[in-house]
């Protein structure tokens, strides 16, 4: 099969010919119809993350939102040929942790990850455990459903933990691949979303996402806008530089929370003083659980929230890493495979 290898961190993608995989029992293997390009996928390919570089597997097939249809299935995979399905980040859980058996799977220390402990999506086909491969409802088509598995879920988890309510106030920091799905979610939910960013074009996206209140971070008065809201209840970050950080803490009404979910290179900062002056929280999330996904795609089937897409050939894969890098992508990038 022709597959996008990354082989070492900082060169260039490679497309080139590797052997088929084989489901074995408990596995299926996936023809692979669409597999979106994440951010995580440059900082991967780039080697920004030192955590991850210690684990990623190399040579290594990048892509973490896979979706597909069954190609073939192993003995007890419960899944048939044809059946339409997608593999999240989180490859595979041990099951038997403290953190799996308490509905905290995204923490075990055993988990394999999809596109760096083991190969991803940037594929024809891919090999997953039939315990994490997820079944894609009617309603939505693959294209659409592929971001949903990695930025998609990584938002939805992330406003669950954050605990906001319809009729609150969330600011959205960043209008990505991430932030415009944060956007919808949140509206689906009865939410009022402010939403902020330094490119117009996407704060337009975020307007016809449903935001209420779009902001040009360029201006500096992020805090005066949210001002007459009462500040953010919440502020969420999908922005992977510093200075949303900075600027999210300012927006927040006192007693708020901030989601920590997009990660800059460098070390985020904030004040102790004003912490504790406003009694903020500060919660971390990584993507979601599988029940997560689930909930997520039934949203999406039901018209919810769609994910804004542009597909391009495997071969583009290099090209769209750096189109993410220059901040020249509205949406998602999806790569289609060359198969039939």
């Amino acid at each position: 099969m022709q597959a996008v290898i990354l082989d070492g961190f900082g060169a260039p993608l490679a497309l080139r010919e590797i052997p088929d995989p084989v489901a074995g029992p408990g596995e299926v293997v996936i023809r692979v119809k669409a597999c979106g390009v994440c951010h995580s996928d440059l900082h991967l390919a780039d080697g920004d993350w030192d955590l991850l570089k210690r684990i990623t597997k190399l040579p290594l097939v990048l892509g973490h939102e896979v979706t597909g249809v069954v190609e073939s299935a192993g003995p007890d995979s419960g899944f048939a040929p044809g059946d339409r399905v997608g593999v999240p980040w989180l490859h595979w859980t041990c099951g038997m942790c403290e953190y799996c058996t308490t509905g905290r799977e995204t923490l075990c220390g055993e988990q394999k990850i999809t596109g760096v402990t083991v190969d991803g999506g940037f594929a024809e086909f891919v090999k997953a455990p039939a315990s994490h491969t997820a079944r894609i409802p009617d309603g939505i088509s693959l294209e659409d459903a592929a971001p949903l598995f990695c930025a998609g879920l990584t938002v939805y988890k992330a406003l669950k933990s954050s605990g906001i309510e319809s009729g609150q106030t969330l600011a959205v920091f960043g209008v990505g691949g991430l932030g415009h799905l944060a956007v919808q979610i949140a509206k689906a939910r009865g939410v009022r979303v402010a939403a902020l960013d330094i490119a117009e074009d996407k704060l337009a996206l975020a307007r016809e996402c449903g935001a209420d209140l779009t902001v040009d971070l360029r201006t500096g008065q992020a805090r005066k806008a949210l001002r007459p809201l009462g500040g953010a209840h919440v502020a969420i970050v999908c922005s992977g530089a510093k200075a949303a950080y900075e600027s999210a803490l300012t927006c927040l009404r006192k007693g708020g929370t901030l989601v920590v979910v997009g990660m800059p290179a460098e070390p985020i900062s904030v004040s102790a003083v004003t912490l504790v002056a406003g009694e903020y929280r500060i919660i971390a999330s990584a993507v979601g659980t599988r029940e997560d996904l689930r909930e997520l795609l039934d949203l999406a089937a039901a018209g919810g929230i769609r994910c804004r897409v542009e597909t391009a050939p495997l071969s583009e894969a290099g090209a769209a890493l750096e189109r993410m890098r220059n901040g020249a992508i509205t949406g998602r990038v999806v790569l289609t495979p060359l198969v039939s």
